[in-house]
Protein backbone atom coordinates (compact mmCIF):
# COMPACT_ATOMS: atom_id res chain seq x y z
CA UNK A 1 0.00 0.00 0.00
CA UNK A 2 1.32 3.99 -0.86
CA UNK A 3 2.73 5.61 1.70
CA UNK A 4 0.99 8.74 0.57
CA UNK A 5 -2.11 6.76 1.04
CA UNK A 6 -2.43 6.35 4.51
CA UNK A 7 -1.41 9.97 5.17
CA UNK A 8 -3.72 11.54 3.18
CA UNK A 9 -7.08 9.17 4.17
CA UNK A 10 -6.09 10.40 7.86
CA UNK A 11 -5.80 13.97 6.40
CA UNK A 12 -9.89 12.81 5.20
CA UNK A 13 -10.71 11.88 8.83
CA UNK A 14 -8.99 14.61 9.96
CA UNK A 15 -10.84 17.28 8.13
CA UNK A 16 -14.17 15.04 8.63
CA UNK A 17 -13.52 15.55 12.50
CA UNK A 18 -13.67 19.04 11.40
CA UNK A 19 -16.31 19.62 9.74
CA UNK A 20 -18.03 17.79 12.51
CA UNK A 21 -17.37 20.46 14.83
CA UNK A 22 -17.70 23.28 12.36
CA UNK A 23 -21.49 22.26 11.20
CA UNK A 24 -22.05 21.46 15.35
CA UNK A 25 -21.10 25.20 15.60
CA UNK A 26 -23.41 26.64 13.31
CA UNK A 27 -26.10 24.51 14.43
CA UNK A 28 -25.80 26.52 17.93
CA UNK A 29 -25.10 30.02 16.72
CA UNK A 30 -28.38 30.96 18.14
CA UNK A 31 -27.91 29.13 21.20
CA UNK A 32 -28.07 31.26 24.68
CA UNK A 33 -24.34 30.77 26.49
CA UNK A 34 -23.29 28.10 23.95
CA UNK A 35 -19.36 27.67 23.49
CA UNK A 36 -17.53 26.72 20.30
CA UNK A 37 -15.39 23.75 20.17
CA UNK A 38 -11.87 23.97 18.38
CA UNK A 39 -10.91 20.67 16.33
CA UNK A 40 -7.09 20.62 17.34
CA UNK A 41 -4.77 18.72 14.35
CA UNK A 42 -1.27 17.60 15.42
CA UNK A 43 1.80 16.88 13.31
CA UNK A 44 2.22 12.87 12.38
CA UNK A 45 5.41 11.55 14.30
CA UNK A 46 7.72 8.89 11.98
CA UNK A 47 7.03 5.65 14.04
CA UNK A 48 11.06 5.68 14.26
CA UNK A 49 12.07 8.66 16.29
CA UNK A 50 14.93 8.70 18.61
CA UNK A 51 17.93 10.47 19.65
CA UNK A 52 20.14 7.95 17.21
CA UNK A 53 17.48 8.55 14.54
CA UNK A 54 19.55 9.08 10.93
CA UNK A 55 18.97 12.52 9.10
CA UNK A 56 17.66 10.88 6.12
CA UNK A 57 15.18 8.52 6.05
CA UNK A 58 16.55 5.00 5.62
CA UNK A 59 12.63 3.31 6.08
CA UNK A 60 9.12 4.48 5.26
CA UNK A 61 8.78 3.70 8.91
CA UNK A 62 10.79 7.31 9.77
CA UNK A 63 8.82 9.12 7.47
CA UNK A 64 6.71 11.45 8.95
CA UNK A 65 3.99 14.04 7.42
CA UNK A 66 0.54 14.51 7.35
CA UNK A 67 -1.63 15.45 10.43
CA UNK A 68 -3.82 13.51 12.33
CA UNK A 69 -7.10 14.67 14.95
CA UNK A 70 -6.33 14.72 18.33
CA UNK A 71 -9.27 16.50 19.93
CA UNK A 72 -11.80 18.92 20.23
CA UNK A 73 -11.23 21.66 22.68
CA UNK A 74 -13.70 24.28 23.51
CA UNK A 75 -13.35 28.33 23.06
CA UNK A 76 -14.67 29.89 26.51
CA UNK A 77 -14.35 33.02 24.91
CA UNK A 78 -17.44 35.42 26.15
CA UNK A 79 -20.40 35.95 24.15
CA UNK A 80 -21.95 39.13 23.17
CA UNK A 81 -24.76 40.15 25.42
CA UNK A 82 -28.48 40.55 24.31
CA UNK A 83 -30.83 42.56 26.42
CA UNK A 84 -34.47 40.80 26.55
CA UNK A 85 -36.26 42.25 29.70
CA UNK A 86 -37.58 38.64 30.14
CA UNK A 87 -36.93 38.44 33.89
CA UNK A 88 -36.02 34.98 34.23
CA UNK A 89 -33.18 35.77 31.42
CA UNK A 90 -29.52 35.98 33.59
CA UNK A 91 -26.13 36.50 32.35
CA UNK A 92 -22.77 35.70 34.21
CA UNK A 93 -20.85 38.04 35.05
CA UNK A 94 -17.16 37.93 33.74
CA UNK A 95 -15.34 34.16 33.98
CA UNK A 96 -18.71 33.10 36.38
CA UNK A 97 -20.96 30.10 35.80
CA UNK A 98 -24.10 29.23 36.84
CA UNK A 99 -24.99 25.78 38.58
CA UNK A 100 -27.57 23.42 37.98
CA UNK A 101 -28.63 20.16 39.36
CA UNK A 102 -29.15 16.77 37.98
CA UNK A 103 -29.60 13.75 39.16
CA UNK A 104 -26.11 12.73 38.61
CA UNK A 105 -24.71 16.19 40.29
CA UNK A 106 -24.82 19.62 39.81
CA UNK A 107 -23.70 20.97 36.10
CA UNK A 108 -22.22 24.50 35.00
CA UNK A 109 -23.63 26.57 32.33
CA UNK A 110 -23.47 30.32 30.98
CA UNK A 111 -26.89 29.83 29.55
CA UNK A 112 -29.46 31.75 31.99
CA UNK A 113 -32.29 31.80 29.71
CA UNK A 114 -34.09 30.00 32.50
CA UNK A 115 -38.03 29.66 33.31
CA UNK A 116 -40.47 29.63 36.08
CA UNK A 117 -41.76 25.64 36.14
CA UNK A 118 -45.39 25.08 37.44
CA UNK A 119 -44.38 25.18 41.35
CA UNK A 120 -42.16 28.06 41.06
CA UNK A 121 -39.06 26.84 40.78
CA UNK A 122 -36.63 28.30 38.68
CA UNK A 123 -34.84 26.47 36.46
CA UNK A 124 -33.21 25.39 33.07
CA UNK A 125 -34.95 24.88 28.94
CA UNK A 126 -34.48 21.16 30.59
CA UNK A 127 -36.28 21.36 33.53
CA UNK A 128 -32.91 21.01 36.04
CA UNK A 129 -33.49 23.07 39.31
CA UNK A 130 -31.10 26.35 39.38
CA UNK A 131 -29.22 26.34 42.45
CA UNK A 132 -28.50 29.33 45.41
CA UNK A 133 -25.08 30.07 47.41
CA UNK A 134 -25.95 27.34 49.28
CA UNK A 135 -26.77 24.48 46.98
CA UNK A 136 -30.77 24.27 47.02
CA UNK A 137 -33.29 24.77 44.22
CA UNK A 138 -34.29 28.17 44.27
CA UNK A 139 -38.43 28.62 44.77
CA UNK A 140 -40.18 31.78 43.89
CA UNK A 141 -43.67 32.04 44.94
CA UNK A 142 -45.87 33.80 42.65
CA UNK A 143 -48.54 34.96 45.22
CA UNK A 144 -46.16 36.91 47.12
CA UNK A 145 -45.66 39.61 44.76
CA UNK A 146 -43.35 40.86 42.60
CA UNK A 147 -39.58 39.32 42.50
CA UNK A 148 -36.23 40.94 40.57
CA UNK A 149 -32.75 40.19 40.08
CA UNK A 150 -30.12 42.17 41.89
CA UNK A 151 -26.75 43.04 39.94
CA UNK A 152 -25.34 40.89 42.55
CA UNK A 153 -27.51 37.59 41.76
CA UNK A 154 -29.24 37.79 43.93
CA UNK A 155 -33.08 37.49 44.17
CA UNK A 156 -35.34 39.45 45.83
CA UNK A 157 -38.63 39.13 46.78
CA UNK A 158 -40.32 40.80 49.20
CA UNK A 159 -38.54 39.86 52.83
CA UNK A 160 -36.62 37.24 50.66
CA UNK A 161 -33.82 37.07 49.61
CA UNK A 162 -31.61 34.06 47.79
CA UNK A 163 -28.51 34.25 46.26
CA UNK A 164 -27.90 32.71 42.85
CA UNK A 165 -25.11 30.21 43.34
CA UNK A 166 -22.14 31.70 41.04
CA UNK A 167 -18.73 29.57 40.75
CA UNK A 168 -15.88 29.26 39.25
CA UNK A 169 -13.27 26.22 37.94
CA UNK A 170 -10.13 26.50 39.67
CA UNK A 171 -9.14 25.67 35.49
CA UNK A 172 -11.17 25.67 31.93
CA UNK A 173 -9.59 22.39 31.87
CA UNK A 174 -11.61 21.35 34.67
CA UNK A 175 -14.67 21.61 32.43
CA UNK A 176 -15.79 18.95 30.28
CA UNK A 177 -18.67 19.50 28.10
CA UNK A 178 -21.69 17.44 28.96
CA UNK A 179 -24.56 18.11 26.25
CA UNK A 180 -28.03 20.15 26.69
CA UNK A 181 -25.15 23.35 27.50
CA UNK A 182 -23.94 22.35 30.42
CA UNK A 183 -20.57 21.56 31.42
CA UNK A 184 -20.02 18.66 34.02
CA UNK A 185 -16.63 19.91 36.65
CA UNK A 186 -13.76 17.12 36.41
CA UNK A 187 -12.77 18.74 40.17
CA UNK A 188 -14.58 21.62 42.91
CA UNK A 189 -15.41 24.72 41.46
CA UNK A 190 -15.18 27.79 44.14
CA UNK A 191 -18.01 30.29 44.90
CA UNK A 192 -16.89 33.63 43.32
CA UNK A 193 -15.92 36.31 45.81
CA UNK A 194 -19.41 38.61 47.15
CA UNK A 195 -17.22 41.62 45.67
CA UNK A 196 -16.75 39.98 42.34
CA UNK A 197 -20.10 38.62 41.73
CA UNK A 198 -21.92 40.01 38.94
CA UNK A 199 -25.29 39.00 36.89
CA UNK A 200 -26.94 41.27 33.96
CA UNK A 201 -30.62 40.59 34.86
CA UNK A 202 -33.10 40.57 32.06
CA UNK A 203 -29.92 40.04 29.79
CA UNK A 204 -28.56 36.84 27.95
CA UNK A 205 -24.81 35.81 26.50
CA UNK A 206 -25.46 34.60 23.48
CA UNK A 207 -23.02 32.16 21.68
CA UNK A 208 -19.71 32.69 20.83
CA UNK A 209 -19.60 31.63 17.44
CA UNK A 210 -19.17 33.74 14.54
CA UNK A 211 -21.11 32.91 11.10
CA UNK A 212 -19.07 34.40 8.93
CA UNK A 213 -15.59 32.84 10.36
CA UNK A 214 -17.06 29.04 11.55
CA UNK A 215 -18.27 29.57 7.09
CA UNK A 216 -15.06 29.98 5.61
CA UNK A 217 -13.49 27.38 8.02
CA UNK A 218 -16.09 25.07 6.66
CA UNK A 219 -15.43 26.01 2.90
CA UNK A 220 -11.51 25.63 3.51
CA UNK A 221 -11.97 22.03 5.42
CA UNK A 222 -14.09 21.05 2.71
CA UNK A 223 -11.67 21.71 0.19
CA UNK A 224 -8.96 20.03 2.32
CA UNK A 225 -10.86 16.91 2.65
CA UNK A 226 -11.69 17.03 -1.08
CA UNK A 227 -8.00 17.70 -2.17
CA UNK A 228 -7.57 14.59 0.32
CA UNK A 229 -10.15 12.49 -1.34
CA UNK A 230 -8.33 13.20 -5.02
CA UNK A 231 -4.99 11.68 -3.47
CA UNK A 232 -6.35 9.08 -2.49
CA UNK A 233 -7.68 8.31 -5.49
CA UNK A 234 -4.67 9.37 -7.68
CA UNK A 235 -2.55 6.50 -5.28
CA UNK A 236 -5.41 3.76 -6.24
CA UNK A 237 -4.84 4.53 -9.52
CA UNK A 238 -1.32 4.57 -9.76
CA UNK A 239 -1.26 1.20 -7.55
CA UNK A 240 -3.22 -0.61 -9.92
CA UNK A 241 -1.40 1.08 -13.03
CA UNK A 242 1.61 -0.72 -11.01
CA UNK A 243 0.05 -3.41 -10.76
CA UNK A 244 -1.19 -4.29 -14.44
CA UNK A 245 1.79 -3.42 -16.23
CA UNK A 246 3.55 -6.13 -13.25
CA UNK A 247 1.43 -8.70 -14.56
CA UNK A 248 2.45 -7.95 -18.19
CA UNK A 249 5.69 -8.07 -17.50
CA UNK A 250 7.15 -11.22 -18.92
CA UNK A 251 8.70 -13.19 -16.36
Amino acid sequence: MPYGLYISAEGAYAQTKRLETLSNNLANVDTAGFKRDLAIFQSRYSEQQGLDSAPVPKSLSELSGGVFFRENKTDFSTGPLKHTGIPTDMAPGGDAFFQVQRPDGNYLTRAGNFMLNASGRLVTQDNDPVLNDSGSPIDIDPAQGPWSVMPDGAIVQGDTRQLLALVRPNSLGDLAKAGDNLFRPLAQPQPVADAERVVHPGTLEQSDVRPTSEMMELIEASRAFEANINMIKNHDQMATALTERLLMTPS
